[in-house]
């Protein structure tokens, strides 16, 4: 029997945990060797009750199962198992590792998701000052309690460095241009804008001179500051500095990791942004070359077209309208090619090529349709990769008592509004498939007259897919535009193609924004 007591003694003393027995009274009566290390103020025959550790002496209190706690710099987790005769044994672990891993594994899970974020938002940013505004915002309060980006604007802008800050608790970022100062006045900045890697310095007693503007009166004093190059092409496109107010830690070895990192980002969504805007600067002047033309006269029609360019997109006349005069009236097509760039540009001036040749020898909308899907398909192979296009095409034929008989064919283009002379708005339905898709698409016409003072109005998904609004984000959609012809009900097509374009443009609030193309028809009873 003293063998296997003095074996169980050992195996006890072997384990990794703590063991503390108690008797029903409380007392101590067994303790191991860890638990020696762990809790020496425990030795047999002490009361539980008076234990050091006031989570286990609460826990034995209470008759609680677990305890957590901090004894001696150690992380303590203890747990209560019941044992024969109203004893129990508590197995504490020191859990200092464990949770210190636990807490680095979540650390480096926020920063992971952090520069997700960061990456996300940097990478929707195609415009040069989104991505100044995103990269002052974005670490800001998590990294930094102030960020400043300082960048050097493209030609042929001024040579003075540009300065882009976000305090926390700031509604929106502040800009200017710096003075020669800031440069020498902000530690680490001349650096970075150099390409070096300067580390965290901490703030001057004195306030340099020259950053009265970017750093005004009134914010808290910095602490520490870190400044990091935004690489570029041939050098750093500019620098990320990043303050901390004085109370707060300064940056540690991982902080200054993750600053590099999203600094890098930053500088080539920069790149990615001023490549973006010259491409934009090129599609502008081709699109010039593609926008809608003057509309022809037609005898007893009164036509009207509206045309917004997306000033800050790739998308090169994707859409279109067009008027073709007839023997028996006018033939109009409006439609919207999809797709971006050179590649739609090639497909707008193939469509509008293809109707003008077609027009010729059909003028019925529906077979004219069929013809242009025929010829597009029979283009050469590589042209035809994703050449969908959504159009409407209508025979316009005026008649004797002034109205205008009009027959309009869809493919897949938003249906056409009737606009009644007492305000009532009503869809033509022609629905369809795309065209240029498919070798035998379905494609749907409908007829309808206009009688004098109403008006058929046609547009594009610009105009309904519009985001504006408080927000910035809400589409323009089917029923505003519905009350916005209603409102101009009685107007003349120009009037009212005027007065909708009024109202997006007002939506929009100087917000970028699709290919917007409209066209208005109405009896001309003059």
């Amino acid at each position: 029997m003293t063998t296997d007591a003095g074996l169980a003694r050992e195996l006890l003393d072997g384990l990794s945990e703590a063991v503390v027995t108690v008797d029903p009274g409380g007392v101590v009566t067994l303790v191991n060797a860890m638990a020696g290390v762990l809790l020496p103020e425990l030795a047999p025959g002490a009361e539980l009750a008076g234990c050091p550790v006031p989570a286990l002496a609460r826990a034995g209190v209470a008759g609680a199962d677990t305890f957590d706690a901090e004894h001696h710099g150690r992380r303590l987790h203890g747990v209560r198992r019941p044992l024969r005769g109203g004893r129990c044994a508590w197995y504490v672990r020191d859990v200092t590792g464990e949770q210190a891993r636990a807490a680095a594994l979540r650390a480096e899970r926020s920063r992971t998701a952090f520069l997700a974020r960061a990456g996300s938002r940097l990478g929707l940013s195609l415009h040069r000052e989104q991505v100044l505004r995103a990269t002052a915002t974005l670490p800001v309060p998590y990294l930094a309690d102030a960020a400043l980006v300082v960048d050097h604007p493209p030609p042929p802008a001024e040579h003075a460095p540009h300065w882009t800050r976000y305090v926390a608790g700031d509604p929106a970022p502040t800009t200017g241009v710096s003075a020669g100062e800031l440069l020498t006045a902000l530690p680490g900045l001349a650096e970075a804008l150099g390409g070096d890697l300067p580390e965290p310095a901490p703030w001057r007693d004195a306030e340099p001179a020259g950053l009265a503007e970017v750093l005004p009166g009134g914010l808290p004093r910095a602490g520490t500051v870190l400044a990091s190059p935004m690489p570029g092409t041939g050098g750093p496109a500019g620098a990320l500095v990043l303050l901390r107010w004085a109370g707060r830690p300064g940056f540690d070895g991982r902080d200054v990791d993750l600053a590099r990192e999203f600094a890098a980002r930053a500088g080539a969504a920069l790149l990615a942004a001023g490549l973006y805007s010259e491409q934009a600067h090129l599609t502008r002047v081709l699109q010039s070359s593609l926008l809608p033309p003057d509309l022809p006269a037609v005898a007893g029609v009164a036509l009207a077209g509206g045309y917004r360019a997306a000033g800050d997109g790739l998308r090169i006349g994707g859409d279109f309208y067009e008027v073709f005069p007839t023997s028996a009236g006018a033939l109009f097509a409006l439609g919207d090619v999809c797709g971006r760039g050179v590649g739609a540009a090639v497909l707008t001036g193939r469509v509008r090529q293809s109707l003008q040749t077609l027009r010729l020898v059909e003028q019925r909308p529906l077979e004219l349709m069929d013809l242009l899907n025929r010829a597009l398909l029979d283009a050469p192979v590589h042209t035809r990769r994703s050449q969908l296009t959504t159009l409407l095409l209508g025979a316009l034929t005026p008649e004797r008592d002034g109205g205008v008989r009009v027959r309009v064919a869809g493919g897949g283009h938003p249906s056409p509004l009737v606009v009644r002379a007492d305000g009532g708005v009503g869809t033509v339905r022609v629905g369809g498939m795309p065209v240029g898709a498919l070798s035998a698409p379905r494609f749907a016409d409908a007829q309808l007259r206009l009688a004098p003072g109403e008006l058929l109005f046609a547009h594009t998904n610009g105009v309904t897919e519009a985001r504006g609004g408080a927000g910035g984000t809400e589409m323009f959609g089917d029923e505003r535009l519905r009350r916005a012809v209603a409102s101009a009900a009685g107007l003349p097509p120009a009037a009212l193609v005027d007065r909708v374009l009024q109202l997006v443009d007002e939506w929009l609030d100087g917000q970028g924004h699709d290919d917007i193309a409209m066209l208005a028809v109405a009896a001309d009873h003059r």
